[in-house]
């Protein structure tokens, strides 16, 4: 894409759009980042643009972000209904999103996850399979590096193994992976794009520009993946915990199989829960497909951790087990999390909700959970969803819900921070809450 001596607006101010000016500037592009927040809320970042010369406006945009503007570009998040771009559309100028700009300057070879729940791990694990492999490889996107810093590496790397959320794929068009795997669609961001069928379908633009050069990676058992379509000559893998797919890897008891032959063992990968199973057939079904080293591979998911804040064991103390699954912002996340332990689980929970009701979850919640810690402006609403199927107490803060967890678990218990919720009434991020749960664990 050709942006020499042009005007780059950029929509909103953050990680992304530092990232995206400093490739535009290499390109010879003139950023511009128009940004609704006011400039108090921004003193951390505007110094890092004052020092790249990238003019940039806040508390409103003004019609002075889209003057003379030969592209717009919507960091993650921005709806598509947002005045700017709506303005863009009406002048006719090209919207594009940031993983469908920086993808073109790319010179490795991109593996996408999508999907729900699960895209973290997922990505995280690839990029571990492939690294164990020996290939330089760097993981990039919805996570802690926008595609835009990855693609200006100094030494581009074989690989870049790329986390891609829904909001992304919504602005992209020719945005085209080599390996791409969709884990799993269930209702989240429904506001953001209008419903659940406009969700899927930006899920699903994962696939659209694939060639038969390319390959789509598929969960079997989740009714709404296993409907989407790639294009023509495009090679289809699946993955299943249940049943054997035309092509791909599934579970025959403690197997893991590629038809009737066993390629690993269920044993192999030291991630708790059928939830985390579905991302190692993911991850395993691209290293497969994309000829990597087996053994190699294999190596690499044995010596795999897991992910920060999601299920991550923090200590044992007195018998009882502490998970911290701050990662945990919606009602799916909880389930899966629930669903990972046969133990009895004290649960904490609560935080700012995003409107869904929560009492489908109490069959499951009346099954795993032995007592419930509520926190957050949620806390009222999970007290009505579950204070009949568990005993249930209200926490001010984390160290008090930790107390209060300590004071009920008994040995061969779980403790489990798993919110459901998102984290700013309380805290910065879910990252900010899971460290401080872990902090509160170790004190005790």
């Amino acid at each position: 894409m050709e942006v020499r001596g042009k005007k780059v607006t950029v929509i909103g101010m953050g990680r992304t759009a530092l990232a995206l000016s400093r490739l535009l500037i290499r390109e010879g592009a003139e950023p511009f980042v128009s940004e609704h927040k006011d400039k108090a809320t921004l003193q951390d970042l505007r110094p890092q643009f004052d020092a790249l010369g990238v003019p940039y406006e806040c508390g409103g945009h003004s019609g002075r972000c889209l003057e003379h503007t030969a592209l717009v570009i919507p960091s993650p998040g921005v709806p598509p209904s947002a005045e700017p771009l709506e303005g863009a559309r009406r002048a006719g100028i090209p919207i594009v999103g940031e993983i469908e700009f920086a993808w073109r300057f790319a010179a490795s070879r991109i593996l996408a996850i999508t999907g729900t729940n699960g895209k973290t791990t997922a990505t995280e694990l690839t990029r571990a399979l492939v690294a164990a492999c020996g290939h330089s490889v760097l993981l990039a996107g919805n996570n802690d590096v926008p595609l835009s810093e990855a693609v200006m590496a100094e030494s581009a790397p074989e690989y870049i193994v790329l986390e891609v959320s829904s909001f992304q794929l919504a602005f992209a068009d020719t945005f085209r992976p080599w390996l791409a795997a969709l884990l799993n669609i269930t209702p989240d961001h429904l506001t953001w794009h209008g419903g659940m069928d406009a969700y899927a379908a930006a899920k699903q633009r994962l696939f659209a520009r694939q060639t038969a050069r390319d390959v789509a990676v598929l969960n079997a058992d989740d009714p709404v993946v296993a409907a989407i379509t790639a294009p023509p000559g495009v090679a289809r893998w699946h993955f299943s915990l249940n049943n054997e797919p035309e092509r791909g890897l599934w579970v025959r008891g403690e197997e893991i199989c590629e038809g009737q032959t066993a390629v690993a063992r269920v044993s192999d990968t030291p991630l708790p829960g059928r939830h985390n199973l579905e991302n190692v057939l993911a991850a395993l079904c691209m290293m497969r497909a994309g000829r990597f080293a087996w053994e190699r591979v294999l190596e690499g998911l044995r010596a795999f951790k897991g992910v920060e804040h999601r299920i991550e064991f923090v200590a044992e103390r007195n018998g009882v087990a502490y998970y911290n699954d701050s990662k945990s912002t919606n009602i799916e996340s909880l389930k899966v999390a629930l669903e990972s332990f046969m133990q009895p689980v004290v649960l904490i929970a609560g935080g700012q909700g995003k409107g869904s009701d929560y009492r489908p979850l109490r069959p499951v919640v009346a099954r795993h959970v032995k007592s419930l810690v509520v926190m957050g402006e949620d806390a009222p609403l999970l007290e009505q969803a579950f204070g009949d199927v568990a005993p249930t107490r209200r926490a001010a803060d984390m160290k008090e819900a930790v107390e209060c967890a300590r004071a009920v678990a008994a040995p061969g218990d779980v403790v489990l921070l798993s919110p459901a919720c998102a984290s700013f009434d309380m805290f910065d991020n879910f990252e900010q809450r899971g460290r401080l749960f872990k902090a509160c664990v170790w004190e005790l």
